[in-house]
């Protein structure tokens, strides 16, 4: 059995997987029109295309600890990066809403598996940086949705938009490729650690993962709908779009390299999630005038608040099967909340002709956010997770 490949090795394994988690939900936003238009989808059906693949990543992402124990983190992670590959393939040839949809949510499911066991390889590869390998897996994730939204638009009107949504298959066969190449021997979980439903400190992280990622998932489904309501074509609010991401991932590339700086969290979060309000008060007053300053505060807010929430679940758990278990339960729970987001604003879109409301409705959550930073202090300063 191979040994567990170095550092450098796990840092460009978790960005090459990162990278194929994303380009499934982040195409849609710029094609949006085109697919309404196309195959009769209502605001409220397109709101689907986002929020079911978040919701398929909250319920599988609860599997996680059986999986560790049953089929390991390589056998699980292959088995993931599979489902996204052929559910990218066959939206090659979809030809209604419904087949998109549940596109859609296989690949959720896929992404789920991954994103349940990936923390765990991580944590038994090297745990001494476990917190820069986590920024750097969650970098991949926000540079391959920033790729799939600059892209898709021009795709499109090259190709036509379904082979444009089903190239993504072939990065995702290179990803599987390469992780049964280099990954190592495969393990199953070392304990028969569960899912930490008594801890009010598992709660915690799993509300405050969940508001957080709803910003993220309202984003990358209506930011380019906006604009283009506002008179932008599809190509110039894909371009937005995959501006942002970039500049989420130049924001998870900061995090991963200065985040041993900060043992206490909270002041990073704070931070970045003042830049979040930020970027939704410029939406909401002046959108056209303010794209560029809302662009860089929501994609530098965004962008390190995900990898910093994963990095504080990952900061109280002791062990690799700990870390699967409460990633999976914070990712599982936490995905569930923020899959109701994009629906919501279709809701509002559909009902109010604007997603004015939904910016507003976000701008509370953030606020929240704020409130439960204050209680994430140090895992050091805290009693043990299974106590709390």
């Amino acid at each position: 059995m191979r040994d567990l490949p170095s550092k450098a090795g796990v840092g460009l394994l978790a960005l090459l997987i990162g990278l194929n988690l994303r380009p499934i939900m982040a195409a849609i936003g710029p094609l949006l029109g085109t697919l309404q238009q196309d195959l009769g989808l209502s605001n409220t059906q397109a709101g689907l295309l986002t929020t079911l693949p978040v919701m398929m990543m909250g319920v599988f992402a609860l599997s996680g600890p059986w999986l560790l124990r049953w089929v390991g983190e390589i056998k699980g992670v292959a088995m993931g990066i599979l489902l996204i590959a052929v559910s990218c393939a066959a939206r090659a040839y979809v030809a209604s809403g419904s087949a998109l949809i549940t596109t859609a949510a296989l690949g959720g499911v896929g992404i789920a598996i991954i994103q349940a066991l990936m923390p765990a390889f991580i944590k038994r590869s090297h745990p001494e940086s476990a917190g820069m390998l986590m920024g750097v897996f969650s970098t991949g994730i926000m540079g391959g949705a920033a790729l799939a939204a600059a892209f898709a638009a021009p795709g499109a009107n090259l190709f036509g938009w379904q082979l444009t949504l089903g190239v993504a298959a072939l990065p995702a066969l290179l990803g599987l490729i390469a992780w049964l190449f280099a990954a190592g021997s495969n393990a199953g979980s070392d304990n028969e650690a569960s899912l930490p439903y008594t801890s009010a400190r598992a709660w915690l992280l799993l509300a405050f993962f969940g508001i957080g990622t709803g910003a993220y998932t309202l984003v990358l489904a209506w930011l380019p709908p906006f604009y283009v309501e506002l008179g932008w074509t599809p190509a110039e609010a894909g371009y937005l779009l995959g501006a942002l991401t970039l500049t989420e991932v130049v924001a998870g590339l900061l995090v991963s390299v200065l985040i041993h700086r900060c043992p206490d969290r909270r002041l990073p979060l704070a931070t970045v999630i003042l830049l979040v309000l930020l970027g939704l008060a410029c939406l909401m007053s002046a959108p056209l005038e303010l794209a560029i300053l809302a662009t860089l505060c929501l994609g530098l807010g965004i962008g390190a608040l995900f990898p910093l929430s994963l990095i504080v679940t990952l900061d109280h758990a002791q062990s690799p099967s700990q870390a699967g278990a409460l990633l999976a339960f914070v990712q599982g729970g936490g995905y569930l909340i923020a899959a109701t987001v994009p629906v919501m604003a279709g809701v509002v879109r559909d009902q109010l002709s604007s997603l004015h409301w939904a910016w507003a409705v976000m701008v509370i959550g953030a606020v929240l956010l704020l409130v439960l930073t204050a209680r994430l202090r140090p895992a050091s300063a805290t009693l043990s997770l299974a106590a709390r």
